[in-house]
């Protein structure tokens, strides 16, 4: 299987109106991130964020799958080229810096691990019935890092949250819509229209009266979400070096069950 590079995958944006389309571009891969499109998703958010002539973001992406996550080992395998935000961009997990304007996702196929935490950094959540969800970092020896550990609780509830999350396991449409984590089933292939139908509705709202109205919602869970974002760091320390992670990346790489030590 080909590699993806950054010539082939991309994150890549269109402007209808008011709305900003974001499209994850990577089919071939299941719409894997490499960190090049981290960034350019982060650069899409931030003129989102910035441009007044923008209202409302859509965020979805090509092909049958929303995405499978991270190509991990371009972000933590040995020559990683990942890299930090510049200040002021925007954060495409909502951790550091988020977006002011209100974000419709939609998402089908496979929506795993970052993919979630992605889809819960923005506002609605329209899921294709054929969606398949998975929260799997500790299948793989790590932890989410994305905002999963704090976003999955105040979208569904501490049990919820804790089921999923404890048991990694892959869960539908319809489950996601009865806890919460998304807002609208369609049919596989009429999610991202539905997404836009939405944003044209809001779009069709004063805009600022939206984006005041998603920042007072914000200020009721900003104390809570700044606790959870900042014991991250001690999260990453304590999963990151250990062998367990490193067991879990070669796994994956190996495509193989791992096995844990606990350690």
């Amino acid at each position: 299987m080909t590699a993806a590079t950054p010539s082939t995958a991309r994150v890549r944006s269109e402007r209808h109106d008011h709305i900003l389309k974001i499209i994850i571009d990577n089919p071939t891969k299941k719409n894997a991130f490499i960190p090049e499109m981290m960034t350019q998703l982060s650069d899409a958010l931030t003129e989102l964020d910035q441009d007044p002539e923008l209202w409302v973001g859509v965020l979805c992406a090509e092909g049958d799958n929303f995405t499978a996550g991270l190509d991990m080992p371009k972000f933590f395998g040995p020559g990683a080229t990942a890299r930090e935000l510049p200040p002021g961009a925007i954060d495409p997990f909502g951790l550091r810096n988020q977006c002011r304007k209100p974000i419709v996702t939609a998402v089908q196929g496979i929506c795993f691990t970052v993919g979630i935490e992605i889809a819960l950094a923005g506002d609605i959540v329209v899921a294709a019935d054929d969606v398949r969800f998975c929260q799997m970092e500790s299948r793989r020896g790590i932890a989410p890092l994305g905002g999963a550990h704090f976003r999955f609780i105040t979208r569904t509830g501490w049990g919820n949250a804790m089921y999923h999350l404890m048991l990694c396991d892959e869960f539908g449409a319809q489950e996601a819509l009865r806890i919460g984590l998304v807002q609208e089933v369609t049919p596989a292939g009429a999610q991202t229209g539905r997404a836009m139908e939405l944003a044209r509705i809001i779009a069709a709202n004063a805009p600022l009266g939206v984006q005041v109205t998603k920042e007072a919602g914000r200020k009721f869970i900003e104390a809570g979400e700044r606790a959870a974002i900042d014991v991250i760091p001690a999260i990453r320390g304590r999963v990151m070096q250990t062998e367990d992670a490193a067991e879990g990346i070669r796994s994956f790489v190996e495509r193989r069950a791992a096995v844990f030590r606990g350690r």
